[in-house]
């Protein structure tokens, strides 16, 4: 059983004294910042001259400084900026100002797994990773829960790692809800996983080829739409909230009996065996290859699939359902 740690485990004490510095003010950032601000630790907020977010941090009330000086002045230093802009951040601005005793600390492994970040042996280095968007880890904070999260030491220069990312996690909010220790090998991989075979890439081209299966039958696109589509959310929340079992609980026998005994001619033996496939890219090492070679390619290719994917009939025609929705609007 993988250990959990909650807040009866994180001793807050173990940041005192140390600035934190978040670099990024996006998804992520704000949330960090604001949440580790107002449990009352000292709080910079790392970001380029000419970042828009500046001025809203500022209005926040916490302190913003070039992504050097933040770095240069703090302890602890959490990078929340895209993934494909980390290496160069970090190279150019970040590991000048690292000094023995400080720690790196990162909400996912990517970056670090895949070595495109190389931290010096003087420093620790930690993941604080939280299962949910940054919004909703702000605001359950707010309304005195918490967000799950990971946690891992790639890192312990210190011999204090773990326990500085656990009051870290406290200050964030995770304790209260739980921390699953984890590797950055594991939450990497898992994580790729997940969005390319389930979360994102599956559900996507799921959703798209019933949409193009009734289409196609000669069933009007608006009523392929809501089925394939528009009710999903109905499904996820569901599953969410009770599993896959409590699910088929709450729908009717007739779509429990159809998703027992279809669901395993879609998601069939091929399709695990692509799974695989995928799983075994990313644990080699090539999609990250792949992902990193596309961006020093200034992402063509990544451009023209965007516009590509767009342009899908379900696209424009959910674009036009959607405003019709004054819900959903609001």
């Amino acid at each position: 059983m993988a250990k959990m740690y909650y807040d009866k485990d994180a001793n807050p004490e173990a940041l005192k004294g140390q600035r934190i510095a978040i670099i990024g003010y996006g998804s992520q950032g704000h949330a960090h910042a604001l949440n580790l601000s107002d449990s009352g630790f000292e709080v910079v907020v790392g970001l380029r001259e000419s970042s828009p977010s500046a001025d809203r941090a500022r209005e926040a009330g916490l302190t913003v400084a070039p992504v050097d000086e933040a770095t240069a002045m703090s302890d602890i230093i959490m990078v929340l900026i895209p993934d494909d802009q980390q290496a160069s951040v970090y190279r150019e601005y970040i590991s000048s100002g690292l000094e023995q005793g400080n720690a790196l600390f990162f909400a996912h492994g990517f970056n670090i797994h895949y070595n495109q970040i190389r931290p010096p042996e003087f420093i620790d280095v930690a993941m604080v990773a939280p299962k949910g968007p940054g919004p909703m880890v702000r605001q359950v904070y707010q309304e005195g829960g918490g967000v799950p999260a990971l946690i891992a030491v790639e890192q312990d220069f210190t011999g204090k790692a773990l326990e500085r990312g656990l009051a870290y996690a406290h200050g964030l909010g995770a304790t209260r809800a739980g921390l699953l220790e984890t590797t950055f090998k594991e939450e990497t991989e898992t994580d790729l996983f997940g969005e390319q075979a389930v979360l994102c890439g599956g559900t996507s081209e799921l959703i798209k080829a019933g949409f193009d299966t009734l289409v196609d039958a000669g069933y009007q696109p608006e009523v392929a739409y809501f089925e394939c589509l528009h009710e999903l959310k109905l499904i996820v929340d569901l599953i969410h909230s009770h599993g896959i079992s409590g699910m088929r609980e709450r729908v009717s026998d007739t779509a429990e009996y159809g998703d027992i005994t279809r669901g395993p001619r879609v998601i069939n033996a091929e399709v695990r065996e692509e799974m695989k496939r995928i799983l075994d890219e990313i644990q080699t090492g090539k999609f990250a290859t792949e992902w990193v070679l596309e961006n020093q390619a200034n992402r063509a290719s990544f451009a023209t699939m965007r516009k590509v994917e767009a342009a899908h009939p379900l696209e424009e025609l959910g674009k036009k359902l959607r405003s019709m929705m004054s819900w959903l609007n609001q």
